[in-house]
């Protein structure tokens, strides 16, 4: 294990510090300079260490990307080699190195064939501001410059940057950033709350239609891309009906419309395939990719190209007016290679299909699937989601569900565990190379905590 972290500052001065130069994400900056944020300081496996000494079992892999867990020392001397070898260099200026070709030559021999190319980038945000225009582009190379307009879903989440934000469908963050034109939405396949009386069949079915409604609204001669995510990430771990791909398949193919899947939660084994779009069988025309590829140890993101988009660029487009400074980055193209090598090589994605997945539903059904404040439990591989519901039987939701989920998520910090709230829903994905004795204590864990949320409102 890491030596044991000597703290350097006592907590409060090290928060403190924090208020004074920081403006955390997706938090009341006032409320939590008042409370304090935790502090950590030392990882190991599933393990967080704060200032104070307290552990917790991180169930979401920092922020769905850690899938090797902390203190990886092949991913550390890889980039510690790296830098004393070649700490920087660019891709412009006609040149490139031999890091960021090595880890492409292993990323396509892990993805589909029908793949070719990347354009690499530092996180997902960034991945789908390139999406944006690289899709227009495309477009525009085959003579049909009209088709900008990019279709998303409500409720979905692909970054936080201005473009990222409008493909995305948080309404409340598009209040607060505006939008850019061409993006349209279509609502979320959610059918726990929205399916009324329809099968999830039919359901899944209705809202892939709704994308065929809104490309003949636009006219298909305008419509570039479809985006959204295999499951909904951010937006709840939301998993669409059986039926819900295989339709929007068929009208993005039928249209001439282009299927982008943002895989920056979904990619790198955390369905127990390497990428989540294989497991709800379809096949996107391009992949956002990001977080997993390095287990972010680093910062690193992407877009993957399909060879038909790849050909059109490169063949018949002449300049592509794009470049990032750290596209490529060597020290995070060698940390990424270390880690999609251990990823594959240690077996870790098929055991997570074989083995540590099913155990993981598994222990998810048998401790919630009759637990009174829980009305539904989605999930494969490593990743779930548990729907609060004020009435089981008819689906209804709570008014205050927010409220009471994130409550949940603090009694979960208070038993030592990390799970995530979001809208009546609690959240996990732990570390790919998470053992069974981890994942009976995340859920062990867990329990604890809906438990004590239940027991507030006098559930249990």
């Amino acid at each position: 294990m890491n030596a044991p972290f000597i703290p350097q500052r006592n907590t409060q001065d090290y928060q403190q510090a924090d208020a004074a130069h920081h403006i955390h994400a997706f938090l009341d900056q006032k409320a939590l300079n008042a409370e304090g944020p935790r502090v950590m300081v030392r990882g190991e496996r599933l393990n967080l260490w704060d200032n104070d000494g307290n552990r917790y079992l991180d169930g979401m892999s920092g922020l769905w990307c850690t899938q090797l867990g902390y203190g990886r020392k092949d991913l550390t001397s890889a980039a510690a080699a790296q830098m004393d070898q070649l700490a920087y260099y660019n891709m412009f200026f006609h040149t490139t190195h031999p890091a960021v070709i090595e880890l492409s030559e292993l990323l396509f021999s892990l993805l589909p064939g029908h793949y070719s190319h990347a354009i690499y980038t530092n996180s997902g945000s960034e991945a789908n501001e390139v999406l944006i225009r690289t899709v227009r582009r495309y477009w525009q190379v085959l003579g049909k410059p009209q088709k900008k307009v990019m279709i998303g879903r409500w409720n979905g989440y692909h970054g936080s940057t201005l473009a990222a934000t409008a493909l995305g469908g948080m309404k409340f963050m598009h209040e607060m950033g505006g939008m850019i034109p061409d993006i349209a939405h279509i609502d979320e396949p959610y059918w726990y709350t929205n399916g009324g009386e329809l099968t999830p069949a039919e359901f899944g079915r209705r809202c892939a239609l709704q994308l065929e409604e809104k490309i003949l609204e636009l006219g298909a001669d305008n419509v570039a891309g479809f985006i959204a995510e295999p499951f909904q990430g951010a937006g709840g771990m939301i998993f669409p009906p059986e039926s819900y791909w295989p339709e929007i398949q068929r009208i993005c193919r039928q249209y001439n419309v282009l299927l982008c899947a943002d895989e920056v939660i979904g990619g790198f084994g955390r369905t127990g395939e390497w990428f989540a779009h294989q497991h709800f069988g379809f096949e996107p025309d391009t992949l956002s990719i990001a977080k997993g590829l390095t287990s972010g140890y680093i910062p690193m993101g992407g877009l993957v190209l399909s060879k038909r988009i790849a050909e059109a660029l490169v063949e018949r487009g002449g300049v592509f007016a794009h470049g990032l400074t750290y596209s490529g980055h060597p020290v995070a193209a060698a940390v990424a290679v270390a880690n999609l090598k251990a990823l594959r090589d240690e077996g870790i994605v098929r055991r997570v299909k074989d083995d540590t997945g099913p155990y993981l539903q598994q222990l998810l059904h048998e401790a919630f699937a009759a637990h009174p404040l829980i009305g539904e439990i989605q999930g494969t591989g490593l990743l779930a989601a548990l729907q609060f519901a004020e009435d089981k039987p008819t689906r209804k939701r709570f008014a205050h569900e927010n409220d009471l989920a994130w409550q949940c998520r603090t009694y979960g910090f208070e038993e030592g565990v990390i799970i995530r709230s979001t809208l009546g829903r609690m959240i996990m994905a732990p570390a790919l190379i998470a053992s069974r004795s981890e994942l009976d204590e995340l859920v062990e864990k867990t329990r604890l905590a809906v438990d004590r949320t239940a027991r507030s409102i006098g559930r249990l």
